[in-house]
C-alpha cells in the first residue's frame, strides 16, 4: 500500500511539473490515471526533472548525474512512445519533455499503437480534455497561441493575392522543407476509438524539418517527399479540411489539416466559446450579395460554424442569404472551396494579425501572457545567453505594459523592471552589443 501511496505522489509531481509548461496540464484523477499508463514510475521521476526546451544529452546527463549512455537509451525508449522529444542539431542530440498538448496527446495518436490501451486512454483524454474543461482554458488562455489558420491561396482575388506572404502560403512552406513526415491526424485516430469519428482521411498530418526529422527518428511520422506532401495538401482541400500551422513566419514544425467535427482547437471555439484558439488568417470571408443564392453550402462547410443563412423578406420576395460572424471567422477559405456561383471571396483584414517571427518570440509571448516567464527564464538556465536574454527582452518591451509588468512580477527583478518601466535606451544598447 506504501509503494502505491509513494507512486500516486510520484504521478502527482510529474503533473505539477507537466503544470508548469506554457499550455498547462491542471490537476484532475483523469490525468493521473493517463500518466500512470503512459510513464513507468521510473519513467515519471526522470520526466519531473526533464526541461521544456531543448538540452543536449551532455549537459543533461552531467546534471541528473546519470551516465550519458545510460541516459541516452533511456530517452530512446521514452521518445519512441512520444512521451519526450529527441533531436539531433549540429551533430548534437538535444531532448526536452513532451508537453500535454501539443505533446503527448497528439505523440500518443498520431500512429496505430498495440503496445497501450488505446480505447481507455481515447475516453479519457475525451474526459480530461473536453468535458472537464479546465484543459482547454489553460491551453487557449491569452492572445498567443500554439496554431493559425492558413488561407486557400485560390480563395484569394488577385489583387489580394500579390499581398499574400510567403510563410502564409501552404503550398510555398511545403515547397520549401527540408524535411516532411506524415502521421495519423491524432484527432481523428482519437475519436475512431471513440467510434465518433467523421470519414476524412487520417494519413494527413504533416511534420516539417527539425520536427519532422524527431518524428521521424522516433517512428512516428513517415518520411514523405515534397510532392507527395503537397498531393496530401490537395487531397485535404477537396475533402473541406482546414489547414493550420505553427503560429509562427519562420521554420515551421507541422503542418494540420482539419475538420470541425474532431478537431482538439476547433472543439474548443466550439465548446467554450474561446474564440481565438486558433489564431486567423490575415484574411476574412466576404459574400458578393447579388450572387448569393442562400444554398447553404458554405454554412455546412464552414469548420467553426461562423456562417448562417438568414431569410430576409422585402414585400412579397423572400431571400435567403449568407451571413458571417466575423469574430469567428478563421479566414481559412474552405467557404470559397464551396461556393458553386462564385459568391464567396477573401478580402484582406482591417489590421493585419500578429505573427511571432520564430519560436523563441512565440514562446516569451505566451509566457508573459499565462504568467509563466519565471518557468520559461529558469527552466533551463544554460538558455540564459545574452543574445537569448536580448531577445527575451525586446518581447517584453513590445508587449502591453500592464502585461509585462504581471509577467515579471515573480521575478522581483529590479533590471526587468526597469527595463519595463522605459529604460528602451538602456536594453537597446545591450541588443546591440550581443548582436
Amino acid at each position: 500500500m506504501g509503494h502505491l501511496h509513494n507512486n500516486d505522489a510520484l504521478y502527482r509531481k510529474l503533473q505539477r511539473h507537466l503544470d508548469t509548461s506554457l499550455t498547462g496540464a491542471p490537476e484532475s484523477p483523469t490525468f493521473l490515471r493517463i500518466l500512470k499508463i503512459l510513464f513507468k514510475p521510473e519513467e515519471a521521476e526522470l520526466a519531473t526533472r526533464l526541461p521544456f526546451s531543448p538540452r543536449s544529452l551532455h549537459s543533461l546527463s552531467q546534471r541528473l548525474a546519470l551516465p550519458e549512455r545510460e541516459l541516452a537509451d533511456r530517452i530512446s525508449e521514452m521518445a519512441q512512445r512520444g512521451l519526450v522529444v529527441d533531436l539531433e542539431l549540429k551533430g548534437r542530440r538535444y531532448v526536452m519533455l513532451a508537453p500535454v498538448v501539443i505533446g503527448f496527446f497528439e505523440y500518443t495518436f498520431m500512429r496505430a499503437r498495440e503496445d497501450l490501451p488505446m480505447k481507455e486512454l481515447a475516453e479519457l483524454f475525451e474526459t480530461y480534455m473536453l468535458r472537464e474543461g479546465e484543459l482547454a482554458h489553460t491551453v487557449f488562455t491569452g492572445q498567443t497561441q500554439v496554431g493559425r489558420a492558413l488561407v486557400r491561396e485560390e480563395a484569394l482575388p488577385e489583387r489580394d493575392y500579390t499581398e499574400i506572404l510567403d510563410w502564409e502560403r501552404a503550398s510555398r512552406i511545403l515547397e520549401e522543407a527540408r524535411a516532411i513526415g506524415v502521421s495519423l491526424c491524432a484527432c481523428r485516430h482519437h475519436h475512431s476509438h471513440l467510434g465518433t469519428a467523421c470519414d476524412r482521411p487520417q494519413r494527413t498530418c504533416l511534420s516539417l524539418d527539425y520536427g519532422a526529422r524527431a518524428m521521424i527518428g522516433a517512428g512516428i511520422a513517415e518520411a514523405i517527399s515534397n510532392a507527395e506532401a503537397l498531393a496530401i495538401l490537395e487531397q485535404c482541400k477537396e475533402a473541406g479540411l482546414v489547414q493550420t500551422g505553427d503560429n509562427v513566419q519562420r521554420n515551421l514544425t507541422y503542418m494540420c489539416n482539419c475538420c470541425g467535427c474532431c478537431c482538439g482547437m476547433i472543439q474548443a471555439i466550439k465548446t467554450y466559446d474561446i474564440k481565438n484558439a486558433i489564431v486567423s488568417s490575415n484574411w476574412i470571408m466576404q459574400v458578393d450579395s447579388q450572387r448569393c443564392t442562400g444554398c447553404g453550402k458554405c454554412a455546412k462547410a464552414c469548420p467553426v460554424g461562423a456562417i448562417d443563412i438568414v431569410e430576409r423578406v422585402k414585400g412579397d420576395k423572400r431571400s435567403r442569404r449568407a451571413v458571417l460572424d466575423e469574430s469567428l471567422c478563421l479566414g481559412c477559405g474552405v467557404c470559397h472551396s464551396s461556393c458553386s456561383v462564385g459568391a464567396i471571396s477573401m478580402r484582406s483584414r482591417e489590421k493585419r494579425v500578429f505573427t511571432p517571427e520564430g519560436a523563441f518570440d512565440k514562446t516569451v509571448a505566451m509566457a508573459i501572457e499565462r504568467g509563466k516567464l519565471a518557468h520559461l527564464l529558469f527552466d533551463d538556465p544554460e538558455k540564459l545567453s545574452h543574445r537569448a536574454l536580448a531577445r527575451m527582452i525586446e518581447v517584453l518591451q513590445k508587449s502591453p505594459p500592464y502585461k509585462a509588468a504581471m509577467a515579471i512580477e515573480p521575478l522581483r527583478s529590479v533590471f526587468l523592471k526597469s527595463l519595463v518601466k522605459g529604460a528602451a535606451k538602456v536594453s537597446a544598447k545591450m541588443v546591440r552589443k550581443v548582436e
